[in-house]
């Protein structure tokens, strides 16, 4: 018999596909990944590269006018990784991190 893990999600995850702009503080990681979903608390995401767990990440991203509830805003994010998944075969890397803190962005 298995068990379930608990979800340890405070804040409900919206599945939604963006692009995100991807850069480690320590410079290791520079590159565009693909999100599968978001809260205001966490994301997660696909990427190309492998990234640690506990790594410093900063994320930009554009949220679009449904998850802002009238126009789409440019997002950066400082989030902290907290699980990373092995690709089957050669996919992505999934990447699953906490957002420590955001900021919205003026439209450029």
């Amino acid at each position: 018999m298995t068990q379930q893990k608990a979800d340890k999600r405070s804040r409900l995850r919206v599945p939604v596909q963006l692009p995100v702009t991807i850069k480690a503080k320590d410079g290791s990681v520079q590159e565009t990944a693909q999100s599968r979903d978001l809260s205001s608390g966490g994301i997660f995401l696909y990427t190309n590269s492998q990234i640690a767990e506990g790594a410093e990440l900063e994320l930009v991203l554009v949220l679009p006018a449904e998850l802002t509830f009238g126009e789409r805003r440019w997002v950066c994010c400082q989030a902290s990784v907290v699980r990373v998944e092995k690709p089957a075969q050669m996919g992505n890397f999934g990447v699953a991190a906490r957002i420590d803190r955001f900021e919205v962005l003026p439209e450029i």
